[in-house]
């Protein structure tokens, strides 16, 4: 058994998506937008989310998640989880940070710690929490 984290974001998952395969060298392996769905008259998706992504299977160096836009509600709001990246040597390290940070907020500065050669926490512009890590050995 294995657990893997399903994103939400509320409208911007395109933008999302596409911002991670740039600056974090993910791969999108699957998407499906709300239109291409199979009808359900039981559980029809509200007006206006047509061309939004309904599903889709990301990677990201050995890790695969799920991500949506969801219902596309304004109230929504993401708490109670984080992302943990950890980067291969120092300058991967740094670079994912630095492209997490841009536009984001940084709550803990990229820097040594006690348990790794460098840590820092970071919610990015889709209002995700990320800890990336770089570790000892």
């Amino acid at each position: 058994m294995y657990v893997q984290p399903y994103l939400f974001f509320n409208g911007r998952c395109e933008e999302a998506l596409e911002y991670y395969c740039a600056h974090l060298g993910a791969e999108v392996t699957f998407k499906m937008r709300y239109k291409e769905a199979p009808p359900d008259p039981q559980n029809q998706p509200r007006p206006g989310l047509e061309e939004k992504i309904m599903h889709a299977a990301v990677k990201m160096g050995s890790s695969i998640w799920m991500a949506s836009d969801g219902h596309c509600d304004p109230s929504a709001r993401m708490d109670g989880f984080s992302l943990s990246l950890t980067a291969d040597d120092p300058a991967a390290a740094e670079k994912y940070f630095a492209a997490l940070a841009d536009g984001g907020q940084v709550m803990l500065p990229f820097q040594p710690t006690f348990w790794s050669k460098g840590f820092g926490m970071v919610t990015d512009r889709f209002g995700l929490l990320w800890m990336v890590t770089l570790p000892e050995a």
